[in-house]
């Protein structure tokens, strides 16, 4: 069984989760440049066997498709080529950002630490991750 990995895409940067191998814990992996990401990913890939990619599909409140939508459809695109046999599956993240940042404020990090938006990105691909493998 190969590893489940989540991606809370932005355009500056991408937050990256991943599943144990027996699919059960879902843990923040990092945050890389986006311009780097098919690169770490290539990476990433050749060390470890991953099974699926989850990306995040930010929506309105009205459930359509949100401004950064634009950003993400070309990626998959490139994703799907530099991996095709690696299913993508989309994944609601609406609230991801919210609740990655009370979750911080939850484990006790002081301010200064809350404002690390890498480690926000980081958090909510962790939380998509978990939301997808509650829902399997």
């Amino acid at each position: 069984m190969g590893r489940i990995l989540a991606l809370d895409f932005g355009t500056k940067r991408t937050g990256i989760a991943v599943t144990d191998a027996l699919q059960i814990i879902a843990s923040g992996l990092t945050t890389v440049s986006t311009k780097e990401l098919l690169l770490f990913l290539k990476d990433y890939t050749q060390k470890e066997d991953v099974e699926l990619f989850l990306v995040g599909e930010p929506k309105q409140m009205d459930n359509t498709a949100s401004e950064s939508e634009a950003y993400i459809i070309p990626f998959i695109a490139k994703l799907e080529k530099a991996f095709p046999k690696i299913p993508i599956k989309r994944v609601d993240e609406r609230f991801t950002s919210k609740m990655a940042f009370q979750t911080m404020i939850d484990s006790g990090l002081k301010k200064k630490q809350r404002q690390n938006k890498a480690l926000i990105d980081e958090i909510s691909a962790t939380i998509i991750l978990q939301d997808y493998l509650h829902s399997k």
